[in-house]
């Protein structure tokens, strides 16, 4: 286990144990009188003290100043590496576990209790837990502010943003989310992971804000940025890490090396330029979009799939069956659409997906003529949605799932949704106000 205590405590405790007094410990080097405020926690002694004190009490520097032998340090390391993994293979419970774990045991290690708090916010987000992932984030941003030469501001900006827009935060996610972009066009690196992964945060945000062509506009310049050569952003991870150091940011520039180090390893920008490629092709298909539009959203698509995996699969095939749509072939979208119910099946934390796909199904099955079908899907989305906690993403969702049952001949349907979504937008709708609900079906 840590050491407890400060560093003067473990100084004191380990010269009791040997039988030293101050004088003896402090040699010629040091006085007596300092050794004492080292005990008391009046000073803190500099590494070269440390170094010093270690070498006559018989410990390690390691020891002295965090509490933690080296050899349990690097245990933590490794364990802190499984979260990570864990993490990444879609277990989010068992990494939130792990974390919480190395947490409880690194109270004299700040720099691995930030990397265990960072990884604890990541599993939060990955398990739903929006409003806790949002609370540990901006912990975390906060710190990153007040101490650049330890903490990353970026990551932890590029996360939060994702999390602000699940949480329906429009406004948050588009301050954040230009942010980020703006400070990575200032190191050269809108064709990186971090760029994609807030462009196309930022992409559908504009979407949900009714703002296509700020969309479209936002897509055409990440998708030409990141169509860049791996070596040239290897390059551009380098140089962008040694401005961040002599800006004085050493978290941000130790967080840019380790992504050019990642670059060396592997093709680590391929899920992310894949996901902004599914954002992409979402903002060429607005209701009105052309069949030369829905044809470049199906390329981006094509493109995106065989590099993404679980959910980001799904999320691309809606897409691709809302080309379809576009294309007239209500048909293909159906059978695509069914596909991915299908695989969600099987598949945790997909809710909101499959609501998503569930009301392609529907379109396209009214489209078709199979207005029982239709129903059938659009009776279902209804009890999905009653599970989600009202926001305005959720009342834009229950709009369009009343317009489907409104298509589909359900009146009566049709207005109960409607209805939810005033609620789920903070409005109560009453008698004297059902013309207001009346009207949203005529737009």
């Amino acid at each position: 286990m840590p050491g407890q205590g400060s560093v003067g405590e473990r100084v004191r405790n380990l010269r009791l144990s040997k039988h030293l007094s101050q004088a003896q410990l402090a040699g010629t080097e040091l006085s007596d009188s300092y050794i004492s405020l080292i005990e008391s926690g009046k000073r803190t002694p500099t590494p070269a003290v440390v170094r010093l004190l270690a070498s006559r009490l018989g410990c390690l520097p390691e020891y002295l100043s965090e509490g933690i032998e080296p050899e349990e340090r690097l245990h933590l390391q490794v364990r802190v590496r499984h979260a990570e993994l864990a993490l990444l293979a879609g277990d989010a419970d068992q990494a939130l576990r792990l974390f919480g774990d190395i947490l409880a045991a690194v109270d004299n290690d700040p720099d691995l209790a930030k990397r265990a708090r960072w990884g604890q916010a990541r599993a939060l987000e990955a398990r739903g837990d929006g409003e806790e992932a949002i609370r540990a984030l901006e912990e975390l941003r906060e710190e990153a502010g007040r101490d650049r030469g330890r903490a990353g501001w970026l990551p932890v900006i590029v996360v939060l943003a994702r999390c602000y827009r699940a949480a329906g935060d429009l406004g948050r996610t588009i301050a954040l989310g230009e942010s980020a972009l703006e400070r990575l066009a200032e190191l050269g690196l809108l064709g990186g992971e971090e760029a994609a992964e807030v462009g196309r945060t930022l992409i559908s945000t504009y979407l949900d804000r009714g703002d296509t062509a700020q969309a479209r506009t936002l897509a055409e310049r990440l998708l030409a940025a990141s169509e860049l050569d791996p070596t040239v952003m290897i390059t551009a991870y380098r140089r962008a890490s040694r401005r961040a150091l002599e800006e004085g940011a050493g978290g941000e520039s130790l967080y840019l090396a380790d992504q050019a180090l990642a670059l060396h390893a592997g093709d680590t920008l391929t899920t992310a330029q894949a996901r902004l490629r599914v954002a992409s092709a979402r903002s060429l298909l607005p209701g009105d979009a052309t069949p030369d539009a829905a044809t470049k959203a199906l390329e981006l698509l094509h493109a995106a799939e065989q590099s993404l995996s679980g959910v980001d699969v799904a999320e691309c095939l809606i897409e691709t069956a809302r080309s379809k749509m576009m294309l007239g072939e209500p048909g293909a979208a159906v059978t695509i659409a069914q596909r991915v119910l299908t695989e969600l099946a099987s598949h945790p934390g997909g809710s909101v997906t499959v609501i998503r796909a569930r009301l392609m199904l529907a379109q396209a099955l009214v489209a078709t003529g199979e207005h029982e079908e239709a129903l059938t899907a659009l009776r279902a989305t209804s009890d999905e949605l009653d599970a989600l906690p009202p926001s305005r993403a959720t009342a834009r969702v229950w709009r369009e799932l009343g317009d489907l049952f409104g298509a589909a001949g359900d009146t009566e349907a049709m207005m109960d949704a409607y209805r939810k979504a005033l609620e789920s937008a903070g409005l109560r709708s009453s008698p004297q106000h059902s013309n207001i609900v009346a009207n949203l079906g005529s737009h």
